[in-house]
């Protein structure tokens, strides 16, 4: 399997538990804030929803001069779900076609003509596009928790749900 490969199914597999977590997310409480450093509700959750997109797009050039300013807007809570679609598919059309020497070429982050960061493609994908989300989408479930909005299972049961619980007879989940 081509690194890229391995990647995108990740990655999509991944989409599903993000997806669940961004369901939760209510509409009535996106300027919360656990702290007054912290991004609001709704600014970590559109975050949440399109770092795939916006790092794989990073990640597909070879060099960026400079790097990016990241203003995090809000969305409503009903336009989390299809900026999450948006974003898969956004990482797909930017990485999907590079092989494995691609993954495998240096990608560069520069600051005023000196370059701050140097890593194979790959590990950049991996550390930012993928590691970095994962990180996020964590911090996003302690919101959720602290606002009392049951947590949904992402690797294993919540405490709010379990996936593994047998189901009753004679009924449904």
């Amino acid at each position: 399997m081509a690194m890229i490969d391995a990647l995108l199914t990740e990655l999509e597999q991944e989409s599903h538990a993000t997806r669940r977590v961004l369901e939760r997310v209510p509409q009535a409480h996106l300027g919360w804030k656990p702290h007054a450093k912290s991004m609001s509700l709704g600014q970590l959750a559109l975050h949440v929803a399109t770092v795939p997109g916006n790092v794989a797009e990073l990640a597909s050039k070879d060099t960026i001069p400079e790097p990016p300013v990241f203003v995090q807007q809000e969305a409503t809570a009903a336009e989390l779900v299809p900026a999450l679609t948006a974003s898969v598919a956004k990482a797909r059309h930017h990485l999907g076609g590079f092989d494995d020497a691609a993954m495998g070429a240096t990608w560069r982050l520069m600051s005023g003509g000196r370059e701050v960061m140097a890593m194979p493609r790959v590990a950049f994908a991996r550390a930012i596009m993928l590691n970095h989300w994962y990180h996020h989408r964590g911090q996003l479930m302690v919101y959720l928790r602290l606002l009392d909005v049951p947590v949904p299972s992402v690797y294993g049961p919540s405490a709010d749900e379990n996936p593994f619980a047998a189901i009753p007879a004679g009924g449904a989940r």
